[in-house]
């Protein structure tokens, strides 16, 4: 924290209030029918992990992740009305309308994805990583990894290949200690997890508290730095959702105790906390952050509802060269 201004953690602490409430709206919306589909994986109780990863990157860097991916989306600087209008299926959504909570995705800011299949983004980041090594670029890969996907065969290829061609990637495997609604050591026989990077001889990073934002981002920082000269690093973020794995889970109706230990330890107010004992004239800011991200929230819904909805011509369109 020593080595952060203060303007620096307050833009950590609005990123996370606002992916919070970004996804309690959507939350909200999927029950009123405004937000469709089979699925919606919220990020609530995982923000200080991507915010921590992402502030360590520079804009260059390249990101791809899983399907709980609107926190990412966020903070790779994708706009919330057009992600909110991804969300309702509407055509200035940032995919058209046609890919929804699961794929969101930007190359232009360098992030692709938002990727639906449990681990099938694994050796894409391998490749975008090869392309950065092979164009002797100066940047990295950051990739986050779900527990669940830690046993596949993807998972295996992806990593593997990588230290074989020593490619400039972070793997972060965003651990909340549950596959779907699999306990991680009923699923692993291993369920310390950034334990993998010895099968592969890759460098083995820190196990992090991935509920402490300034935690993830000197781990990341570190390992970004590395990976820019040497090669893949594997980093595990413990952390922990606040809802279950889609909208329909109700694991945490017969979890209550854990669930209460793990809402001490939620990474907003315990940046809030922080941020209060080391500049005590901060609250009106604080309170500030929370009204901007009402209003951007507010305004990113009223655009997604007066979107237009996708044409038959949108439909058919990026089919055929």
């Amino acid at each position: 924290m020593d080595g952060l201004a203060k303007d620096q953690l307050l833009s950590m602490y609005h990123e996370m209030v606002l992916i919070r409430r970004f996804e309690e709206t959507c939350q909200d919306l999927y029950h009123k029918g405004k937000i469709g589909g089979a699925y919606l994986h919220l990020y609530n109780g995982q923000e200080a992990t991507g915010v921590g990863a992402l502030s360590a990157l520079r804009e260059t860097d390249h990101v791809i992740t899983a399907y709980r991916d609107h926190g990412i989306a966020l903070l790779r600087g994708l706009d919330p009305g057009e992600l909110m209008a991804e969300m309702f299926g509407k055509r200035t959504g940032v995919s058209g309308g046609k890919g929804g909570s699961m794929h969101l995705a930007d190359p232009a800011k360098r992030f692709w994805g938002g990727y639906g299949i449990v681990g099938g983004h694994l050796p894409i980041a391998t490749g975008i990583a090869y392309k950065v090594k092979y164009m002797h670029e100066d940047d990295i890969v950051l990739c986050f990894i779900g527990d669940g996907a830690t046993n596949n065969g993807y998972f295996h290829e992806a990593l593997n290949l990588s230290e074989v061609l020593k490619v400039p990637i972070v793997w972060l495997i965003e651990n909340n200690l549950y596959g779907m609604g699999t306990p991680i050591e009923n699923a692993s026989g291993q369920p310390q997890l950034v334990k993998r990077a010895i099968a592969y001889g890759m460098k083995e990073g820190p196990r992090v508290d991935g509920m402490d934002v300034i935690a993830v981002y000197d781990a990341v920082r570190e390992a970004a730095e590395y990976a820019r000269k040497n090669g893949p690093v594997l980093l595990e973020s413990i952390t922990y959702r606040y809802s279950g794995h889609g909208m329909s889970d109700k694991m945490y109706d017969k979890r209550v105790d854990e669930m209460q230990a793990q809402l001490a330890r939620d990474p907003i107010h315990r940046m809030h906390d922080l941020l209060c004992e080391k500049f005590p004239d901060i609250g009106p800011q604080l309170d500030a952050a929370a009204q901007r991200v009402e209003k951007t929230v507010a305004d990113a819904v009223t655009f997604a509802d007066q979107s237009a909805i996708p044409t038959y011509e949108d439909l058919i369109s990026n089919i055929y060269v």
